[in-house]
């Protein structure tokens, strides 16, 4: 079982910045892709940002030039840092980490996070 705890989450002032960060532990051989979704109440989960192992980034376009997602691949954890956060980015934000449980494996697969609230107030 893998398992994804987050932290960091919280209250900011418009303008202001919050970091979060998601640790993976658990059996497990490597871990492909962390990434980061974002839910507003009543809506679907939406991608904010995501870095692959390989060193690919993707970021929504509405985070971009605002928020970086980092990993410590060595101790399966990742960040994200946000920036000149705007009330429209107060959401609950899950981490997810898409999971080679082992080597031999040909799939991965996606855990989750507990999610963690963040608001900005205006």
């Amino acid at each position: 079982q893998v398992q994804l705890v987050e932290s960091g989450g919280g209250l900011a002032q418009a303008g202001g910045s919050l970091r979060l960060s998601c640790v993976a532990s658990g059996d497990f051989f490597t871990i492909q892709i962390m990434g980061w979704y974002r839910q507003y109440p009543g809506a679907q989960r939406e991608l904010v940002a995501s870095a692959a192992t390989s060193g690919g980034l993707n970021y929504a376009n509405s985070v971009k030039g605002r928020f970086t997602i980092s990993r410590d691949v060595a101790n399966n954890t990742g960040y994200l840092q946000m920036n000149s956060l705007k009330p429209s980015d107060t959401a609950v934000y899950y981490c997810h980490a898409d999971v080679r449980l082992r080597k031999t494996d040909s799939l991965d697969y996606r855990y989750w996070g507990q999610g963690t609230q963040v608001t900005v107030s205006s």
